[in-house]
């Protein structure tokens, strides 16, 4: 594993640059390079996430009002990849007849991107799976995008706890045909899991 973080590392040191806002279909930019998804709930910590795997703050700014941003970003990592932050579903929504108004143009880039190879589905530590994340697995399931879940704020929950998130996760992915087995535990924060993430993400290119 040593040598493979050593790799992500030298990776993540290129230059990572906002490439554009999409909010149409026709807007996606062609599909040159492979891509990696973020996706999860409003406030889960994608965009501290973002800016903390590449090193750059301030590269994904989260949205002033949680949940209403609708464009899907694209950022270009060293012409190697392209790192693709989807909008947050489920703001202040707790019923899985939210996923269903997770954006059109979201859907239709996750059934229809060849680039696409995995999703990341950010999950917050301290609530762990709620039933709207359950019904994205759904669709991703459906779709067979490959995803791996990725605990966030790890550094706001106790060591015990955060054990029994991993085994409760652990046990709800299990039977999913599209989920990959490996979790990751991280924190933006201090961190935390940051280089075994960028490893699992720089390994999707070999």
């Amino acid at each position: 594993m040593t040598g493979a973080i050593e790799r992500a590392r030298r990776l993540f040191l290129l230059p990572c640059e906002f490439m554009r806002g999409v909010v149409a279909v026709e807007g996606l930019p062609k599909e040159t390079v492979l891509e990696v998804a973020f996706a999860g709930r409003s406030n889960v910590g994608k965009s501290s996430l973002l800016n903390a795997l590449t090193g750059r703050k301030g590269l994904a700014r989260a949205s002033s009002t949680p949940g209403r941003t609708q464009e899907i970003n694209f950022f270009d990592l060293g012409g190697k990849m392209r790192l693709v932050d989807l909008p947050g579903y489920g703001y202040a929504r707790a019923s899985r007849g939210a996923a269903r108004e997770w954006s059109k143009l979201t859907r239709d880039y996750l059934k229809g991107r060849a680039a696409l190879r995995r999703v990341l589905l950010l999950i917050d530590s301290r609530h762990g799976l709620k039933d709207l994340d359950g019904a994205i697995m759904d669709i991703l399931d459906e779709a067979a995008v490959s995803y791996a879940v990725v605990l966030t704020k790890t550094d706001k929950v106790k060591p015990a706890e955060l054990e029994a998130r991993l085994a409760e996760i652990s046990a709800a992915i299990a039977r999913r045909p599209a989920a990959h087995p490996v979790l990751r535990a991280t924190s933006a924060e201090t961190g935390a899991g940051l280089p075994e993430l960028r490893a699992d993400i720089a390994g999707l290119l070999a």
